[in-house]
């Protein structure tokens, strides 16, 4: 793949908020994704996220809900998959240098992978959004994750319902500098 079509795909990918839930997501089009998501770097390759993977019509609903319990994302309840991004423990290296470095790195590569996924969904022809406002101990509840795990990320999947939006970022000057802050 070129520069150029790699740049496109990141232009073209968006957070959609509206689904056709209709129409299932293609096994072989979610196996891919996740692939993507389970490929990305991390910190001393530690890979501290487990992917739990809602594709059941029914727990979907209820999982979009509790993403929609606390007034925002309503749309949620529409998209037929929903990742849930759980962090699990970084390795005893990732633990040593986020200590010395003060970073918690687990929570630095979870972003990595999930925009991997978002992504990946993006180019095959998916659209997806992440989300971390939403009940955490219901969609535990629901997917029958641990009470001492933290989902950090819903991410929803689904085919876009809505056209593209024109991006809105800040302009390049204010977030690029050569050599010097």
């Amino acid at each position: 793949m070129e520069y150029s079509d790699f740049l496109q795909l990141v232009l073209s990918r968006q957070s959609d908020r509206a689904y056709d839930k209709e129409r299932p997501v293609e096994a072989d089009k979610l196996e891919r994704i996740l692939e993507a998501g389970r490929m990305a770097p991390s910190a001393c390759n530690a890979q501290p996220w487990k992917f739990v993977v809602i594709t059941d019509p029914e727990l979907a609903l209820k999982i979009g809900k509790a993403a929609a319990g606390l007034g925002m994302n309503k749309f949620a309840k529409d998209a037929p998959v929903h990742i849930l991004v759980v962090e699990e423990s970084a390795n005893i290296t990732s633990l040593l240098g986020g200590k010395v470095k003060d970073k918690h790195f687990p929570l630095i590569d979870v972003g990595i992978a999930a925009a991997h996924i978002t992504l990946a969904a993006e180019s095959e022809g998916l659209g997806s959004c992440m989300l971390g406002w939403f009940d955490e101990k219901e969609m535990k509840r629901l997917a029958g994750i641990p009470a001492s795990k933290r989902v950090l990320l819903d991410i929803t999947i689904g085919y876009p319902v809505k056209e593209k939006r024109k991006k809105m970022r800040k302009p390049k000057e204010k977030v690029v500098s050569y050599n010097r802050y």
